[in-house]
């Protein structure tokens, strides 16, 4: 396991709690991964938590898939707010950073509910509709899970002033 940096500004860090609940209501984020030549790469990609991990979907073959097969780890970044206040040259924001390692899911069944986990985050209620897509593409793409080693979750001072 690696050794996190502790947040410089502590008094703007989010509870654990804080930090999934806002995971859990972002619809996308940008994960990061080491790219060709060692550039980072940072996609915006759509996404479900669950347990602890991350899920994402792929096409077989690309500049993300690659990036993964040399090198797992990644991180994750979702904006919950960003509310210029220019007058005061500031952000009143939140955001959450998860790290981890990144895998191709390998087996069918984790795969399959991975997809549907996936698909029922973004189509909710509608199980025959997630079948057929499912019947349709699932050959076509690659379930991805990030297994999360460090989160933390940080907002403008100015709201955490506000909680007291």
């Amino acid at each position: 396991m690696s050794n996190f940096r502790p947040m410089r500004r502590h008094r703007q860090q989010l509870s654990q709690e804080e930090s999934i609940s806002i995971i859990e209501r972002a619809t996308s984020g940008t994960l990061a991964l080491l790219g060709d030549d060692d550039y980072p790469y940072a996609v915006p990609i759509s996404f479900v938590y669950h347990d602890g991990c991350l899920y994402f979907h792929s096409a077989v073959e690309g500049h993300k898939i690659d990036a993964i097969r040399r090198h797992d780890k990644a991180s994750f970044c979702v904006i919950d707010q960003d509310d210029v206040h220019g007058e005061q040259y500031t952000t009143f924001f939140r955001s959450v950073i998860a790290f981890g390692h990144i895998s191709i899911i390998e087996d069918e069944d984790e795969k399959i509910a991975a997809a549907r986990m996936l698909g029922n985050r973004y189509n909710p209620n509608h199980d025959e509709a997630l079948k057929k897509e499912m019947e349709k593409g699932l050959h076509r793409m690659v379930m991805l899970r990030m297994n999360i080693e460090h989160l933390t979750g940080k907002e403008a001072i100015e709201l955490a002033k506000k909680k007291g």
